[in-house]
């Protein structure tokens, strides 16, 4: 155990300091933050030291477990989740990133999980749900002698919800939907977002077993079941129907797929119930009315000796997971759950999930290429090792503080096995913005590009570099700003030949790692790994539909327990792009080219960057629609200038009543929009998924 002195300077960078400002430091009533990073984090580890004074621990102990934890985050070696950093030590003292409810067959009991969701997200955590309780389409309801709409219909009540909610605007609603492969409205699942503008607030994976994949691999017909009684109503070619998730995947990644038998291989607690669902980014299994705690360990802080030969140092990585383990088992006490349900079955199984972040960085740093041999016996050995000592940690809190109540129920108590503290211990999530407050690569993902623009909070952009390939480029000589801005056009170093071949090799980013490396990356961590791991694979737009099928039969055989693909431009809005396909916002950072069309169709103010719209000439053409709304008539008249289309009028109701005015206000920003050079598109885009009942 290290302890750090609390006058230590902590330093993060310019990226971490703006995430920090935007949604973790707490703010007055003008929205001004009132405490610095580091009060954020001396917050956080005095409420979570906290906890040891519930175990007859005193009050010097206690201070000495604050320092450790202050130490352990202030050195951005370990991070919690966002809601622990967010919400510790305030009024909220919700701490779990992530859940999982039930929804029942019953009208009641939808319902109930629609407002559980609202108080889960308005508290800032995520909710994971199956569906595949719910009878399907057209099926009886006894109590109406009506039909059922099936579960589709009432994933967009819960995402309706969602919109509403917001989670009070510091992180986004977030559901995770699963379907069982055999229920019978699985076909009408795997399409529902087929079309980028529905169920934006959910993620979708297919639950899939072990019988449908032997069906695919035999080529054979698989049933399905009809929940609400059990039996068999239909049967479906099993080809057929993996071949509309592949499609699905390769469109616009949706829908996922979750290895169901295998996570329930690994279910500790089956005598407790089944696993049915995952939380929105599928790395944590979870019972109904269950939630985790998440953290992740930064790797690159293990790193020691030379850039591009380092080793890792297992001692000091080892006393940080150690602390870490005690840290994730202390937040389950200190936390403030939204459910009294979601509190007890926590507190019975004692769920942490221990991850990683900086994989890539650590191999670069040690001079490995991510797709690599040696890439994935380093993974197999890092997660091992994690593994091993987060396990003896928490059978050393189990000494101290009693097993898990439901130990009795688990498959350790089964099996003969010494208590143990916590039912699950690891787990990998993506790590998104804590990633950037630690100043590294996110979980065990690539290096996505060595300059990109991301988009995060709401579509706040941060322009962010490698500062791993600067430094690197710097040391062996090899760097200038006339290479970085080349860098900067693809985000890539693969066709430099300025950048000698060894570092060529190393610096590989996701487009430049086959899909097969990526899985193999995936499955090496989840060797080890109790609960699942959150990892996208990459593939470039022009990627085949076959190589997505290769994919998700390889993530199979390998043991993964779910799989995610992102074929790259197949959504409108991508979370991270690279080269001059980046927003133009991004050139004065050198990590984008702008557009020609872009820079003539709006006049910029040289003083303040700040772009005008253009002047009204005296006279302008348009053309009028009339289009038929379920709030009447709406009459639309679009005009265009030399360089397109320049202003909109918008006509619906009596003047001065609310549509009117509403519709009157849209016009004059989308005409507002026009003027000032943004592209159609993008209007048309960001508008055209907004919708009431009528």
């Amino acid at each position: 155990m290290r302890v750090e002195s609390s006058s230590e300077q902590l330093v993060i960078s310019e990226s971490a300091r703006r995430v920090l400002e935007k949604r973790y430091l707490r703010k007055d009533t003008d929205g001004i933050p009132v405490e610095t990073p580091a009060e954020l984090f001396r917050r956080v580890a005095g409420n979570i030291a906290t906890a040891e004074t519930f175990y007859a621990i005193d009050d010097d102990k206690r201070a000495l477990w604050e320092e450790t934890f202050y130490g352990l985050m202030s050195r951005l070696e370990f991070i919690p989740n966002s809601p622990t950093l967010m919400n510790a030590g305030t009024d909220i003292q919700q701490l779990s990133a992530c859940f999982v409810l039930p929804v029942e067959d019953s009208m009641d009991g939808i319902f109930d999980s629609i407002k559980h969701t609202a108080i889960i997200h308005k508290s800032g955590g995520g909710t994971g749900f199956s569906f595949s309780r719910i009878r399907p389409r057209n099926d009886v309801v006894n109590s109406t002698q009506g039909v059922s709409s099936g579960p589709i219909s009432f994933m967009t009540v819960f995402d309706a919800a969602t919109e509403t909610v917001k989670q009070g605007g510091r992180r986004r609603g977030a559901n995770m939907a699963i379907l069982r492969i055999d229920h019978p409205d699985i076909v009408q699942f795997i399409e529902a977002k087929r079309r980028n503008d529905r169920l934006n607030n959910f993620n979708l994976s297919v639950a899939i077993t072990d019988k449908f994949m032997e069906a695919v691999k035999n080529d054979e017909e698989y049933e399905l079941i009809n929940p609400r009684t059990g039996k068999v109503v239909d049967s479906l070619p099993a080809s057929m129907v993996f071949e509309k998730i592949v499609d699905g995947a390769w469109r616009n990644g949706e829908p996922g797929i979750v290895f169901i038998d295998e996570i329930n291989r690994d279910n500790p607690t089956p005598r407790v119930g089944m696993i049915e669902s995952t939380n929105p980014c599928g790395e944590q299994p979870l019972l109904p009315y269950e939630s985790c705690n998440l953290g992740s360990i930064n790797l690159s802080r293990f790193a020691r000796g030379t850039l591009g030969e380092s080793t890792v140092d297992y001692e000091a990585l080892g006393d940080c997971v150690a602390t870490a383990v005690r840290f994730l088992d202390n937040v389950i006490d200190m936390n403030k759950y939204p459910l009294e349900q979601i509190d007890a079955l926590t507190k019975a199984n004692r769920k942490i999930g221990l991850g990683v972040m900086g994989f890539a960085e650590l191999l670069i740093r040690m001079g490995v290429s991510y797709d690599s041999d040696r890439a994935v016996e380093v993974a197999e050995e890092l997660m091992s090792f994690i593994e091993k000592t987060a396990d003896e940690a928490s059978r050393g809190l189990a000494e101290e503080r009693g097993a898990f109540p439901n130990f009795a129920m688990s498959v350790f108590a089964d099996r003969g096995e010494l208590p143990i503290r916590n039912s699950t211990r690891t787990t990998i999530a993506p790590t998104g913005t804590i990633s950037i407050i630690a100043d590294t690569t996110s979980g065990v993902e690539p290096i996505f590009a060595l300059a990109f623009v991301r988009n995060v909070m709401d579509n706040d952009q941060l322009v962010e570099s490698n500062s791993t390939f600067e430094e690197v480029a710097r040391e062996y000589g090899f760097y200038s700003e006339e290479l970085i801005k080349r860098v900067a056009e693809t985000g890539s170093v693969q066709d430099l030949e300025e950048v000698p071949e060894r570092w060529r090799k190393i610096f590989k980013t996701s487009h430049d790692i086959t899909p097969e490396a990526h899985t193999r990356i995936q499955a090496a961590f989840q060797k080890f790994t109790d609960n699942a791991v959150s990892k996208t694979v990459n593939f470039p737009h022009e990627a085949t539909i076959e190589e997505v099928r290769t994919v998700f039969g390889l993530a199979h055989e390998l043991g993964c327990k779910g799989v995610t693909i992102y074929r790259d431009g197949s959504r409108d809005c991508q979370v991270l792009n690279v080269g001059k396909e980046m927003p133009s916002q991004a050139a004065t950072a050198g990590a984008a080219s702008v557009n020609s069309d872009q820079a003539e169709t709006g006049i910029e103010d040289d003083r303040d960057h700040i772009k005008k719209p253009r002047r009204r000439p005296d006279s302008i053409q348009g053309t009028t629609r009339k289009v038929e709304t379920g709030c009447g008539n709406l009459y639309v008249t679009v005009n265009d200038d030399e360089h397109g289309p320049f202003e909109l009028f918008a006509q619906i109701g009596k003047a001065g009543g609310c549509a009117a005015s509403q519709t009157e206000a849209i016009g004059r920003l989308i005409s507002l929009a026009l003027r000032a050079g943004v592209d159609p598109g993008a209007i048309a885009r960001q508008l055209g998924g907004v919708r009431c009942p009528s």
